[in-house]
């Protein structure tokens, strides 16, 4: 079980704003978008919408999970972005500290996932009706007094918990991780240490990349 407080540990910081895109950084503990009753409507896009009424939603991050997130301003640029996500343009870093000591310099995960409809909102390995999920993982540094491994991981796709279901998969699950860690690692962070760290788009009226970068906190 959690014992720590999974309260946001922070308002949403902004990152970048211009007349199509606003980008902010995202606490742990905070939703993307609001839940199922008022106790639920606190998240990222109720907080932006009281500065920009119009914002749009177009990708979401974990709960528990803190980085970058950008919305649309407008709806032309809602469906560029929507467009740019679905078509897999985008490109995405996230930092992740794992238990364990992961040897393989790099590797990638590919795995077909889908819901654990008796254990929502867990994922699960389903090789027969599982969703195609992909992701590039690399070492950043390996600390071998902890027993941890800093991991940079690069989504191709962007199933629900895929990170945390394929560094689940390779042994080395996600530092308090809630759903996939075991209690070793689970209980020793009082949050999950997963974070996206950049992201980079086009710009829908320029056409122009441009990137947003959020800071690891750990």
């Amino acid at each position: 079980m959690n014992k720590f407080d999974n309260r946001p540990e922070r308002d949403i910081i902004y990152l970048y704003e211009d007349n199509d895109i606003v980008a902010v950084s995202k606490p742990a503990w905070l939703l993307s978008v609001p839940g199922r009753g008022k106790d639920k409507m606190d998240s990222v896009a109720y907080r932006v919408q009281q500065k920009y009424a119009d914002a749009r939603t177009v990708h979401r991050l974990d709960w528990a999970t803190s980085g970058v997130m950008i919305m649309a301003l407008n709806a032309r640029a809602h469906r560029h972005l929507n467009k740019q996500f679905a078509d897999r343009q985008t490109q995405k870093r996230y930092i992740a500290v794992v238990g364990g000591i992961v040897e393989k310099e790099e590797q990638c995960i590919a795995l077909p996932l889908r819901c654990d409809w008796e254990n929502r909102p867990r994922q699960i390995v389903d090789w027969e009706q599982g969703k195609p999920s992909q992701t590039h993982v690399s070492v950043d540094s390996r600390d071998t007094d902890k027993r941890q491994t800093r991991l940079i991981l690069r989504p191709v796709t962007g199933r629900s918990h895929q990170l945390r279901v394929h560094c689940q998969q390779i042994g080395h699950a996600i530092i308090g991780d809630q759903l996939y860690a075991p209690p070793v690692w689970r209980d020793i962070s009082p949050r999950l240490l997963l974070h996206a760290e950049w992201l980079q788009v086009r710009q829908p009226s320029t056409g122009e990349l441009i990137e947003f970068f959020d800071q690891s906190p750990f």
